[in-house]
């Protein structure tokens, strides 16, 4: 069974090294991995068709997987890497076994009230607002509510632990818990 390997390893300055290691322990639990930055990407003129090319690429090697794991430790901000959203939605959207994990413990809630400094209050309805006046999510789970009932309404786990800060992206406990769940739920069997 081929898995994409979604995630913002790509971002890192070791990136090609947190993926062969990714890429190492997808075998050792029996997939195939695909991951993205497997594939070298033509050269364009411009930014712009650069960006298209590696868009085309990436969409070419979900369409070559069967399910998806996604790395959705918080990126850049209190949620996961937009990118890794839309492949985990485009790999749901076929129907693929999802799973998902992140090296953050806390819940999308929880990151939201740090976001507005603890000022998350219940309107009139009862229905939690920042001191924006934006609603915030609070249902007990850890991303947007998308991304929590896509993975679990394909069967899917979403694992998460509390890393070392210098550990978030290479840390891949999390990542190999998931592997083990796969391999236990869709090839019946542990890693070897």
């Amino acid at each position: 069974m081929k898995v994409y390997l979604a995630g913002p390893e790509v971002f890192l300055p070791n990136g090609r090294e947190v993926l062969d290691a990714k890429i190492a322990l997808t075998r050792r639990y029996g997939f195939t991995p695909v991951s993205p930055g497997d594939l070298d990407i033509p050269a364009y003129e411009t930014k712009r068709g650069h960006g298209l090319a590696i868009s085309a690429v990436n969409e070419k090697l979900m369409l070559s997987a069967e399910m998806i794991i996604a790395n959705l430790t918080p990126f850049r901000g209190i949620a996961a890497d937009v990118g890794t959203v839309y492949e985990l939605g485009f790999m749901c959207a076929r129907g693929c076994p999802a799973y998902g994990f992140s090296n953050v413990a806390s819940d999308h809630f929880g990151r939201l009230k740090a976001y507005y400094g603890g000022a998350v209050h219940p309107d009139a309805l009862g229905r939690p607002r920042g001191s924006d006046g934006l609603a915030v999510e609070d249902f007990d789970m850890i991303e947007n509510l998308m991304l929590d009932g896509g993975i679990e309404a394909r069967g899917g786990a979403f694992v998460t632990r509390d890393v070392a800060a210098e550990a978030m992206f290479t840390d891949l406990g999390a990542f190999e818990e998931c592997l083990d769940i796969a391999a236990q739920r869709l090839l019946g069997r542990h890693a070897s």
